[in-house]
């Protein structure tokens, strides 16, 4: 491998050029290509642009193939990148099925790369701080937990794309705005053994095939009783994200818009950092989404391929985030 990491992406739209934005700070990486279908987009200077991926993958000397495109397309690029000998960082969702995720697991163990699975609120301080308090076993019995995801998407948000609100290019919600909060639900309390719930579209009919609105009742493996709701119909802006655990001898709420602040705790045994950042959100403009910690993902992968540390998302987790969407939407 060269002294810098070469990073290549395909999809420049608002969390490709975000990667890239990264990519170009971090002094360990390098931008070596760009793919989209747009040939209107504003590239770095000296970044080569492709309008086709099997072109770019065969004229180019890339360690890593971000894959950035929509939901619908991951399964496909990121075996197009392992094939070509390039390991990969996928986007959320990892794909649209289980089944996706382990064709692609395959396809890296076949070509012996690697795939991160991009998870970037795994690295929020609260986060941190929560998952080294239940991973410590100081709060006992986990008795409930509660996830709350109230978020904003008005009709400029579906305007002008072909897949989001689409049932089988997007997925759903719970794929494409919220597969952070199961992701880290999933990252704090482990594996969800069933699901119930039900879901509803209320204001998006008209430019939607999928949900705005659900709540769910799921069952954890270690007994606990997790509450699941979500919008995108907050009025006007982003309220809310926030995971809530309520154990045998604590309670300690995540709240903020994006897991951003340790809201309140009452423990048994001493007390948690008071954690209030300002939430460095990703800012696309007409919307805001998960906290802006994709630094920490570039640099992961850097730390892996160069120092051999460990992967902070592996592709078995970014699998099991999907089957337990799957089993979400399998409840309804």
């Amino acid at each position: 491998m060269s002294e810098k990491v070469r990073f290549a992406i395909v999809g420049y739209g608002n969390i490709g050029s975000r990667h890239a934005i990264q990519i170009a700070a971090n002094p360990a990486a390098e931008l070596v290509a760009v793919c989209d279908v747009r040939r209107d987009i504003s590239l770095p200077e000296n970044v080569p642009y492709y309008a086709d991926l099997e072109a770019m993958l065969a004229g180019v000397a890339a360690d890593v193939l971000c894959v950035c495109t929509p939901n619908y397309l991951h399964e496909a690029h990121t075996i197009a990148g392992l094939n070509a000998g390039m390991h990969t960082v996928v986007e959320k969702p990892m794909a649209l099925s289980a089944d996706e995720c382990t064709r692609m697991m395959a396809a890296a163990d076949a070509n012996d790369r690697i795939i991160f699975a991009v998870k970037q609120n795994r690295y929020n301080p609260p986060v941190q701080e929560v998952k080294k308090l239940m991973a410590s076993g100081a709060l006992g019995q986990i008795y409930m937990i509660q996830v709350n995801c109230f978020w904003n998407r008005g009709d400029a948000y579906y305007a002008g794309s072909n897949w989001r609100g689409s049932k089988l290019r997007d997925g759903g919600c719970l794929f494409t705005q919220f597969s952070h909060f199961v992701d880290i639900l999933y990252y704090l309390n482990g594996p969800v053994t069933d699901a119930r719930g039900s879901v509803h579209n209320y204001a998006h009919e008209h430019n939607t095939e999928v949900e705005d609105t659900g709540s769910f009742v799921l069952s954890a493996a270690n007994g606990a009783t997790i509450a699941f709701s979500f919008t995108t119909c907050a009025y006007q802006r982003n309220m809310e994200g926030s995971i809530t655990v309520f154990a045998e001898r604590g309670t300690v709420k995540i709240g903020g818009q994006y897991l951003n602040t340790i809201e309140y705790q009452q423990l048994a045994d001493g007390e948690l950092p008071p954690v209030n950042i300002s939430a460095k959100s990703n800012d696309y403009g007409l919307y805001q989404g998960s906290m802006s910690n994709h630094d920490k993902v570039i640099q992961n992968v850097v730390d892996v391929l160069h120092h051999g540390h460990q992967v902070m998302t592996s592709a078995e987790e970014g699998r099991e985030v999907v089957r337990i969407i799957e089993m979400m939407y399998a409840g309804v």
